[in-house]
C-alpha cells in the first residue's frame, strides 16, 4: 500500500500534468484564431487585389498550420 505521501505526490503531479495540458489547449486556441484571422485577411486583401498570385503560398502555409493544429486536438 502507498502511504498517504506517495499518493499526495501522485496528486500533485497528475495535477501539474493537468495545467501542463490545459494551458497548451489554451495556447492553441489562441494560435487558431491567429491563423484564422490571418487567412480571413489573406483572401480579402487577395480579393481586392493587394496580393498576387505569386503570394498565393502564404496562404498555403497558414492553411497547413491551421490543419496541423487540428489534427494534433484529435489525439
Amino acid at each position: 500500500m502507498k502511504n498517504s505521501n506517495e499518493r499526495s505526490s501522485e496528486e500533485l503531479l497528475l495535477q501539474h500534468e493537468l495545467e501542463i495540458a490545459q494551458g497548451i489547449m489554451e495556447s492553441k486556441e489562441q494560435y487558431r484564431k491567429i491563423i484564422k484571422a490571418a487567412i480571413a485577411r489573406w483572401v480579402k486583401d487577395f480579393q481586392e487585389g493587394r496580393i498576387e498570385v505569386q503570394s498565393v503560398d502564404d496562404l498555403r502555409k497558414l492553411i497547413e498550420l491551421d490543419i496541423e493544429l487540428q489534427k494534433e486536438d484529435l489525439s
